[in-house]
């Protein structure tokens, strides 16, 4: 086991109060250790609010120079060796969310769906191990439309609903952005074929509903506006009591990059200013309001408590 700190043990107190676990959790590199991976799952609770993290799998990125914008594959390998990752890829994890809050239950985007890296694809059957049946899903919140977030919405070769029973909400500004019949011929050639999938399911499906910033979603979940990864990119908060949590998406993605160096843009920013300043933002209120934070892209498990740290923030990770 690994060991952990007076520092470590500290932090894993308060956070387990936060998080409403019973007993200790570790905040080190030990909570990205294969088993937690192997089991695929970690439930916590927010207030009344069943929490559940689905472990959907990882991109081994090769490196290259256009991956961040401002920051060199050098000073990229130091910041992964520095946080103890491997240096050979970018190791790009995928963590959903799922919530049981009011009698319903909720996911929070719909995964990879298998049709990107080949490593990934594996939140259904981690659903299945965690006990919640896929069929029994009432609602699908989506912050954005990119691959990784609503392949699993739709089959690989004949585009048929996967969760054709369920209401699918999307964030009205990005809804109209990716259905707009222009953009198809604006986009680069490699978002060609996202925008055309899209554009040949989504307007096709009577279950998708559009809605706006600061809206309730579902009993204690709001949405909450992200803009700049993309331009509809949507957050959503969830409070119970006195308890937040904020899945936020995309608006940072590996935490030993873009937590560390939160003004690094990623390639995949739609708009890099503008995330930046939403990322320092959301950061700087989970901090305020004492919020639990889960990131898609930020390992498993993908909630944790989020602080200040020098010129950049760290982000400390549960695991039970």
């Amino acid at each position: 086991m690994t060991q952990v700190t007076r520092r470590e043990a500290i932090l894993s107190a308060t956070a387990a109060a936060t998080l409403g676990l019973v007993g200790p959790l570790e905040f080190v590199a030990g909570a990205f250790a294969d088993e937690a991976r192997n089991k695929g799952f970690t439930t916590y609770k927010i207030g009344d609010i069943e929490c559940t993290s689905l472990y959907d799998g990882i991109w081994k990125k090769k490196h290259d120079d256009g991956f961040i914008r401002n920051a060199s594959v050098d000073e990229t390998k130091t910041a992964l060796a520095k946080a103890g990752l491997s240096t050979e890829f970018v190791p790009i994890e995928f963590t959903q969310t799922v919530l049981k809050t009011g009698g319903k239950t909720i996911l929070i985007d719909a995964g990879t769906g298998g049709q990107l890296a080949p490593s990934a694809g594996l939140s259904m059957k981690h659903m299945a191990a965690a006990g919640i049946d896929a069929g029994s899903i009432d609602t699908i919140l989506i912050s954005h439309f990119h691959p990784d977030h609503i392949f699993g919405l739709m089959a690989k070769d004949t585009n048929e609903p996967i969760f054709p029973n369920a209401e699918i909400i999307v964030p009205e500004t990005e809804y109209k952005f990716w259905t707009d019949p222009a953009l198809i011929e604006k986009l680069p050639d490699n978002r060609k074929g996202l925008g055309t999938r899209i554009q040949a399911t989504f307007p096709t499906w009577t279950n998708i509903r559009q809605v706006n910033n600061d809206t309730e979603v579902a009993p204690g979940v709001r949405s909450l506006s992200a803009f700049g990864h993309t331009p509809g990119h949507t957050a959503f908060h969830v409070a119970s009591g006195s308890d937040q949590l904020m899945v936020v998406g995309d608006i940072a993605n590996l935490p030993a990059l873009f937590v560390t160096n939160p003004t690094w843009q990623a390639v995949f920013d739609a708009d890099p200013a503008t995330a930046t300043a939403t990322r320092l933002k959301l950061f700087d209120r989970a901090i305020a309001e004492s919020a639990v934070i889960a990131g898609y892209h930020f390992g498993f498990p993908n909630a944790g408590t989020i602080s200040k740290d020098g010129n950049g923030y760290m982000f400390e990770p549960a695991a039970a």
